[in-house]
């Protein structure tokens, strides 16, 4: 186990020495101080658990592949852009673009996050990305989603239903579950309401059972018992009829 004090660091210096102990064998990793350093733990491989406590800066866990994080305080934007494996669990709100491209691995925030969340996120084969959003979300969630589930809770209050505008614009794999219903006016043109099935109802006991886990929630058993919307594409292909083949 290493302590690492980021107070004098720029990023650079402090992603060095993260790949130095890591170099070294080094498997828990402690960073304290953390002021908006960018790229922590981007392209990191491997059983490392980390924690921070700070406010990391922009794409962490970028290209990630194996490691867990949890940050005790707010993140920025980027947050597991493209992670392909592991698991990054905030205690605080997030920024914008959260889970871009993210092919694998679960993604956890407390609190609120902002616009575009989960835009793009993929799935492929036993890959399949979770983000779970403890408290609301901006315009424009799951935009262009490929794959990966997204649960939205709005635990604390805020906009009923948790989410803003343009839900699953452009979407085109993947399931969105929203505690509570959006209106109409709040999904994009290319998704729709289903029913939620008994294995949607095991996966949301799963996936919320860690959640309130992770963060001390008491109150699993009640938000379980809350009314879910699922949302899925209404098409593999929204845009196949623009192509010129």
């Amino acid at each position: 186990m290493i302590h690492i004090d980021a107070s004098e660091m720029n990023y650079r210096l402090l992603n060095d020495a993260i790949h130095r102990a890591i170099g070294k064998g080094v498997r828990e990793i402690t960073l304290d101080h953390v002021n908006g350093h960018r790229y922590i733990c981007a392209g990191v491989k491997g059983g490392i658990n980390m924690k921070i406590h700070g406010i990391p800066g922009n794409d962490l866990g970028a290209f990630m592949d194996g490691p867990r994080i949890e940050v005790f305080g707010n993140g920025q934007d980027t947050i597991a852009n493209t992670m392909n494996s592991g698991r990054i669990s905030i205690h605080g709100h997030a920024g914008d673009v959260l889970a871009y491209g993210m092919r694998g691995g679960e993604l956890l925030i407390r609190g609120d996050a902002g616009y575009r969340v989960g835009i793009h996120m993929k799935a492929f084969k036993e890959l399949v990305p979770a983000l779970i959003i403890g408290g609301t979300v901006k315009d424009f969630l799951g935009e262009y989603m490929a794959g990966g589930i997204i649960v939205v809770l709005a635990l604390d209050g805020g906009p009923d239903p948790g989410a803003g505008f343009g839900v699953g614009s452009g979407a085109h794999g993947g399931a969105i579950y929203i505690r509570g219903k959006l209106r109409d006016e709040q999904l994009g043109k290319e998704i729709r309401k289903v029913p939620l099935t008994d294995d949607d109802r095991a996966l949301l006991k799963s996936k919320i059972t860690d959640f309130c886990r992770t963060f001390a929630i008491p109150k699993s058993h009640t938000i379980l018992k809350s009314r879910f919307s699922k949302y899925i594409p209404l098409s593999h292909r929204p845009y196949g009829k623009l192509y010129a083949y």
